[in-house]
């Protein structure tokens, strides 16, 4: 290896001034991307301010944001101390947001205290780890990682009709922006994976890069956290409901629903969920999911969307209403939602729509 003149090497055989080069091109990715981040966390913060804020989401971004400003202190600055905290922390990020998906899922039967507890284990392991078997805290946090991404997956079977306290609006959105989220964590433990072995057979020489793409993989999952907590928010309180022991047939559960969104048009509240739904037909969610995807093929998000943009239909052709303001008439709040249900009805725009005029119903 060629040293320059008057180069002295360090322990790792790189020399100083080469050591600082390489710091001054991979300090500025960490710090950017915490920047981003509590960029992110304001704005979050600040929407919506009407609704009851995704806490879990909320300190998922302030802990990443912690995490990049540790990375950019440990690898940039050689701060060693670092990396008996980074792991600890790092394991707290699935939990959380594991804890953001199932506040749009389900209210927990659990105690606070004891959903604390439990979501506390993986750091706490970790912290054991650290103290007593260093060698092995790659392997757990993999562990951690790929385990949370199962369990959010478990939780997302039932597709968009699964996250039962989200606003029918964006619970699509939400769905797809969850499992990517849930894909994000798969590829945070592969990066970690990767980085164990590049120190077991390279020396941690590719470390620095395989780190950079940490960051970014992080700086994605709170992306998508931040989007489905600030588009679909859990209302402030929520009472679980106690399921029928009776059995009704789809046909008839439909019907029922039918009669309640056309009499009481429902889909006008632009915060209607699947739970808020279940309580005012007296039907649980569960069998209202299964019956609209048995017999209608779709979820039930898209079947309250099916109402609004029915009802926008009508609006388009027989008023004036601009285009907005009959979005926020039928239940929408954003105009790329209105604009995707609506073309996924009549396969043109509402500016089309209106147009054309094909008619009073869609």
């Amino acid at each position: 290896m060629e040293v320059a003149p008057g180069c002295d090497l360090g322990n790792d055989g790189i020399c100083p001034p080469l050591r600082s080069r390489q710091a001054m091109l991979f300090i500025p990715l960490p710090f950017v991307v915490a920047l981003l981040l509590l960029i992110l966390f304001v704005t979050v913060l600040r929407r919506d301010e009407e609704a009851a804020p995704n806490r879990p989401f909320l300190a998922l971004i302030l802990l990443s944001v912690l995490l990049s400003v540790l990375s950019g202190l440990r690898w940039g600055y050689g701060v060693q101390a670092i990396s008996m905290v980074a792991p600890v922390i790092a394991a707290m990020v699935p939990p959380l947001t594991y804890a953001g998906v199932s506040r749009l899922v389900r209210t927990s039967r659990r105690s606070l205290p004891a959903r604390i507890a439990l979501h506390a284990v993986p750091a706490a392991v970790i912290l054991l780890l650290i103290t007593f078997r260093r060698d092995t805290i790659d392997i757990a946090l993999v562990l951690v990682f790929v385990g949370y991404a199962v369990a959010i997956l478990l939780l997302m079977r039932p597709g968009a009709d699964a996250l039962r306290l989200a606003p029918f609006e964006g619970a699509v959105p939400a769905y797809r922006a969850i499992i990517f989220a849930a894909a994000a964590l798969c590829l945070s433990a592969a990066v970690d994976i990767f980085v164990f072995l590049d120190f077991t057979w390279a020396h941690g020489a590719h470390a620095m890069t395989l780190i950079s793409v940490s960051n970014l993989a992080i700086l994605v999952i709170l992306g998508i956290a931040a989007a489905a907590a600030s588009r679909s928010r859990a209302p402030a309180e929520t009472v679980e409901m106690t399921p029928r022991p009776e059995t009704i047939e789809d046909k008839e559960t439909i019907a029922a629903v039918d009669a309640l969104m056309e009499a009481k048009k429902l889909y006008h509240d632009a915060n209607l969920n699947l739970d808020r739904l279940a309580r005012k037909a007296g039907i649980p969610a569960r069998q209202i999911s299964a019956a609209i995807n048995r017999a209608m093929d779709k979820n039930v998000s898209q079947y309250v969307n099916d109402y609004r943009i029915g009802e926008a239909c009508r609006l388009l052709a027989d008023t004036e209403k601009s285009v907005t303001e009959v979005m926020f008439d039928v239940g929408f709040q954003t105009k790329s939602n209105f604009n995707r249900e609506f073309r996924r009805v009549t396969d043109m725009t509402p500016v089309a729509w209106r147009q054309k005029k094909a008619g009073p119903t869609c």
